[in-house]
């Protein structure tokens, strides 16, 4: 599975938002972080809300999760370390009868 995709996509999936007038990523230490020019329509703050949609988006039909975290805000511009990764798979039966239990496997 190639993230450089699933990381092009989210960002197209972002930009179709007419409050989002840019965004980019950045990596340091090999951190991404997103940087996003947020100019909301009404008053409230529904960034997080238009990121999870693009993520979903872009996440669809693969096993990826994603975390977002808010790190900070100069006028327009947010700042928020943003992931997308695989889960681990299951590695020992908890006992708790999973559908993806290791038990299952052939």
């Amino acid at each position: 599975m190639d993230l450089n995709q699933i990381w092009s996509q989210f960002i197209d999936h972002l930009l179709d938002n007419d409050e989002i007038t840019q965004a980019s990523v950045k990596k340091f230490t090999g951190i991404p972080f997103i940087y996003i020019h947020y100019q909301p329509v009404q008053n409230g703050n529904k960034l997080s809300f238009l990121i999870k949609k693009a993520a979903s988006l872009s996440m669809r039909g693969k096993q990826l999760h994603c975390e977002t975290i808010f790190v900070r805000q100069e006028e327009r511009i947010y700042v928020f370390r943003h992931r997308f990764f695989v889960p681990q798979q299951k590695m020992f039966c908890c006992g708790n009868l999973c559908p993806d239990c290791i038990l299952y496997r052939s």
